[in-house]
């Protein structure tokens, strides 16, 4: 506190012993807040009057309005703070208190009428905000707003209306909360709502938060929520994807339940589902461009437009039947050319082709491979039945293992083929129904059982190895490739149980044919027959002799025959 002269003038020409003199005098005590009025400013102090008969200053710095510094003239009021009567005689002022107890009433004052205060958001303090109410008030986060706020600093500076929460002046304590206000701001919105909103209506509303299941939006009084089947006629893997949160969105009013306060949201029922009209805008055979969302073991999903996909088997992506999987062609992301092939509006599902837009291989084949042509290929592959050999994109050819030779006998094909060989074989058969190309290797010689008939006739007498002996008869090889059968009866002119003993394999024997049929592949064969001088019957229509273990089996069950009484007798009988 700082001695001021009074015999100095102030700005309006009277002196402060006139001012002190004009004035009555009224005894301050300390602890009182009393109005004073500036009088004279020296440097930077401004001088003031309280009515009483010492000498009072006040630092110029102390005059703020709301926190900020104001200009200070004679003439000016302002409430001050008593703090001490010095010995000298002065007394010790202060605007900052007075300024600090003023707030404390207003404080109290509006925390009973549960009215309003306006504040300025200083900085981030543990827990909160910091904020200027006239003296610092703490802001929980929970109170700052309805919903979390991310970017607390963006809020720094701002100024808005907080209730008091409560207060301890002894530890110059306030805690303060703007979600309050908020709060009963939206239950008057709430009530609007539920008395004028209607399922059907179409809303605007800001969304509030984004979950892998939907988005809740605020209505303005009351939350909704957008399930993601309800966001789009199309596919939406999330959210996310399409939305952010603060965004304004457009929605349709799908169900409100009023006394749950529980409302159902849309956004895809804002247009009409496309579904209904899928036929007259996709007709069958028609030609469209899809984009590939999704890829699967059995096929690829292509969307046509925004809620209509379709299915591109993978059967239907390419003329070849290799395709081993769809991701071997197409990829996600993909625009594809392709074609309708069927569609069900009730069931929502679209069949789609992609190899129908290009010429089909099997179209040209029998044109380009007439039955009857030679052919020349690599191996493809090796199965128990046969040979695959490719012939072109999309084309391969079988020749089955019965088409491999002739006269040998092939267990599997493996014995005399590898993949990768090239081999020529003959076209013997186009399927073009069922895609079947089928092939032959030992067409592209003569069959020998054709030559069989003329080099053998029945009647001729031939000499063979014997390749096997059976309970039935005697396997004889003619030739290679030629085996015949002289079967248990045709032995000798005496009954023959088994000729197991009589022969071996290995032995040289001769024999007369008795029957050839080059169709069954079959030479019936004789050793008694050798001594019959009368040949020329076998060279009529006799019934041929079997000449296979089948076909043995065959003939036993055909001589014999079930009577009345249920006993099998042989035909003879």
């Amino acid at each position: 506190m700082e001695t001021i002269n009074t015999n100095t003038s102030s700005s309006d020409g009277m002196s402060f012993a006139d001012l002190f003199e004009a004035n009555e005098i009224k005894v301050a005590n300390v602890g009182d807040v009393v109005e004073g009025t500036v009088i004279d400013i020296i440097k930077d102090l401004a001088i003031i009057d309280i009515g009483d008969k010492s000498e009072c200053a006040v630092s110029l710095s102390e005059f703020k309005n709301e926190g900020e510094p104001v200009e200070v003239k004679v003439g000016d009021v302002f409430d001050v703070y008593v703090e001490k009567r010095e010995a000298e005689g002065g007394i010790r002022l202060s605007r900052e208190q007075a300024i600090g107890i003023k707030v404390w009433e207003d404080i109290a004052r509006i925390q009973e009428a549960d009215e309003t205060i306006q504040g300025r958001i200083e900085n981030r303090v543990k827990g909160g905000l910091s904020v200027d109410i006239g003296v610092p008030a703490f802001l929980p986060y929970s109170q700052i707003d309805l919903r979390p706020v991310k970017d607390l600093d963006k809020l720094i500076g701002d100024s808005f209306d907080f209730k008091i929460l409560k207060y301890n002046r002894k530890r110059n304590n306030v805690v303060i909360s703007r979600r309050a206000i908020l709060e009963e701001a939206r239950k008057a919105l709430r009530d609007e709502m539920k008395a004028t909103l209607n399922e059907g209506d179409v809303v605007k509303g800001s969304i509030t938060n984004i979950t892998d299941y939907g988005l809740f939006i605020d209505l303005g009084g009351m939350d909704g929520l957008c399930h993601i089947t309800d966001l789009s006629w199309g596919r939406v893997s999330h959210p996310a994807k399409l939305y952010k949160v603060g965004e304004e969105i457009e929605v349709k009013i799908l169900k409100f339940d009023r006394e749950n306060d529980k409302i159902s949201l849309g956004v895809k029922q804002l247009k009409d589902d496309p579904w209904a009209t899928v036929v007259d805008r996709y007709p069958v055979e028609s030609k469209t461009r899809g984009k590939v969302v999704s890829i699967t073991d059995y096929g690829a999903f292509a969307e046509l437009e925004e809620g209509v996909e379709g299915l591109i088997h993978v059967s239907e992506m390419s003329w070849s039947r290799k395709t081993k999987h769809p991701s071997k062609i197409i990829n996600v992301g993909d625009e594809v050319e392709i074609m309708i092939l069927n569609v069900d509006a009730d069931a929502k599902r679209i069949s789609l082709g992609m190899k129908q837009l290009l010429p089909n291989p099997w179209d040209l084949v029998s044109e380009n491979y007439p039955v009857g042509s030679i052919i020349e290929g690599k191996i493809k592959n090796i199965t128990d039945f046969g040979v695959f050999i490719g012939i072109e994109e999309g084309i391969d050819g079988l020749i089955h293992v019965s088409d491999l030779s002739w006269t040998e006998r092939i267990k599997h094909p493996s014995e005399k083929y590898a993949k990768g060989d090239t081999i020529q074989a003959v076209v013997l058969k186009i399927d073009r129904e069922n895609e079947r190309f089928s092939l032959g290797v030992k067409q592209l010689e003569p069959d020998p059982w054709q030559a069989a008939v003329e080099k053998y006739p029945a009647g001729s007498i031939v000499e063979g190895k014997v390749t096997n002996v059976t309970e039935f008869g005697i396997f004889v090889e003619i030739e290679d490739g030629i085996e015949g059968l002289v079967h248990v009866s045709e032995i000798s002119t005496e009954k023959v149980n088994t000729p197991v003993g009589m022969y071996n394999v290995g032995d040289d024997i001769k024999t007369r044919v008795i029957n050839v049929s080059a169709k069954d592949r079959k030479i019936g064969l004789s050793i008694k027959a050798l001594d019959d001088t009368d040949y020329s019957k076998y060279a009529g229509n006799e019934p041929e002799a079997a000449t296979t273990i089948g076909g043995l089996i065959k003939e036993e069950l055909e001589a014999t025959t079930r009577t009345d009484d249920g006993e099998d007798k042989p035909a003879s009988e």
